[in-house]
């Protein structure tokens, strides 16, 4: 599976160690300092970022049509957002 980390701290390197022991590849590494990227040749986009920046990587997902999967705390606040961006 080739699999996005959108935000790269404590929690996307430990994902990262365990699907890389587990044969997956991770094809993308966003952390705080990258501005723009793709989701071309993703399969799945797994989200540990800033509440700030959750929803912009969500709504990029779901325009890419790639799965996402959110560990991000505090971004529900801005879930309408989400919403409308989507639409």
């Amino acid at each position: 599976m080739n699999i996005a980390l959108l935000g790269y701290g404590k929690m996307g390197k430990a994902i990262e160690k365990i699907a890389v022991d587990r044969g997956h590849h991770i094809l993308l590494k966003v952390s705080s300092s990258t501005e723009t990227f793709s989701l071309d040749n993703i399969d799945v986009a797994i989200d540990f970022s800033l509440p700030s920046t959750a929803v912009s990587n969500i709504s990029k997902c779901f325009h890419a049509n790639v799965p996402v999967i959110s560990g991000t705390t505090g971004w529900l606040d801005h879930y309408n957002e989400i919403v409308s961006l989507c639409q």
